[in-house]
């Protein structure tokens, strides 16, 4: 069987997720989020935010960015999104579907910027005759294995609470973009630089599971409704309760991610050692070698990976990601298999 570095969700979830919900099997609790265990990891991320959020739990993080952005805009309202945005590339048209244009930004990282958003604001002054930018997308770590730094965040944060914006983090992989070994950010900063964020439990060990944090109290009042029309309100909301307690009892969600990056950067490391070019300077999960299509090809006799990027006829950049439950063995013997073409 082949091993996979096509995505970080491949396996189930940890055990220790696993062990909570056979033990908590029977137990008789209130739905849709009302349950104890929802209400106790809602209190432990709050006390590492140190704040009080709004916190919801829906299944999966298309469904988070699809209700985060339909309920906090107007309908002749927009989002601004580098071009690499999972919500652009990845969700078959959800946000669109709703009404909103996504307006997207070239971007030489997947990261956004002051600059970049200037351009999009000056370029739509023609009111009413143009959509009204409102809400800034953007992802930590981003679709390309980068992060923002503390100075990187915090200049945009005010940049958007300045001209009125909603700043929106997509956090799939934000356990990796905090775990990373440059990382400068904390999940209190995260709390006080976004308006709303997510923190990814799928791709982190969950069997399935986003937390939606709003930070900004303007856009508490009536969100709940909107999770109910979406249909992202579960009766059995203690399946997503228990899975979050567990991952932020012990700290166990940033331990995860710390070995997905530890396991990553030995791919990365052993690349570098034979000049190998990279698609971006990545320092979490996410690894974008450029190879031969020749050698793409005889690795994927035994891995699976992602042929991410066409570079040109003779070379492609392929994505290698790991996960939670990555082995030192499974980065070994990919090693060795490389070691026997280049």
């Amino acid at each position: 069987m082949k091993y996979s570095f096509k995505n970080d969700y491949s396996e189930g979830y940890h055990p220790a997720i696993l062990e909570a919900l056979m033990k908590h099997n029977l137990d008789q609790q209130l739905g849709y989020g009302e349950d104890v265990y929802s209400k106790e990891a809602k209190k432990l991320v709050n006390k590492k935010l140190q704040r009080d959020s709004q916190i919801y739990f829906v299944s999966g993080g298309t469904q988070a960015n699809l209700i985060v952005i339909s309920a906090l805009l107007k309908p002749y309202q927009c989002v601004i999104s580098a071009a690499t945005g999972h919500i652009l590339n990845n969700e078959t048209g959800a946000i669109e579907a709703t009404g909103h244009k996504i307006i997207s930004v070239e971007t030489e990282d997947g990261k956004l910027k002051a600059e970049h958003i200037i351009a999009v604001l000056e370029n739509h002054q023609n009111k009413p005759h143009q959509v009204m930018p409102k809400l800034v997308y953007i992802s930590n770590s981003t679709e390309l294995g980068t992060i923002y730094s503390k100075s990187e965040l915090t200049e945009l944060s005010h940049f958007c609470r300045n001209n009125g914006l909603i700043l929106y983090m997509d956090g799939a992989r934000l356990g990796h973009g905090l775990s990373s070994h440059i990382s400068e950010l904390s999940l209190f900063d995260i709390g006080n630089l976004t308006d709303v964020f997510y923190l990814g439990g799928t791709k982190n060990g969950a069997l399935l599971g986003e937390a939606i944090v709003i930070n900004n109290e303007i856009l508490f009042e009536d969100f709940a409704f909107s999770i109910k029309q979406k249909g992202g309100l579960l009766a059995k909301g203690r399946l997503l309760g228990i899975q979050f307690l567990e991952l932020m009892k012990n700290d166990l969600y940033f331990e995860l991610a710390k070995n997905a990056n530890v396991q990553a950067l030995k791919l990365s490391d052993f690349l570098k050692t034979y000049n190998i070019q990279f698609l971006a300077e990545t320092v979490t999960n996410q690894v974008f070698p450029i190879l031969d299509n020749s050698l793409i090809d005889a690795l994927a006799e035994n891995f699976e990976f992602y042929i991410w990027k066409k570079i040109n006829d003779e070379q492609s950049a392929i994505r290698l990601i790991t996960s939670w439950n990555t082995s030192d063995q499974a980065v070994e013997d990919f090693i060795e298999a490389m070691k026997k073409y280049i």
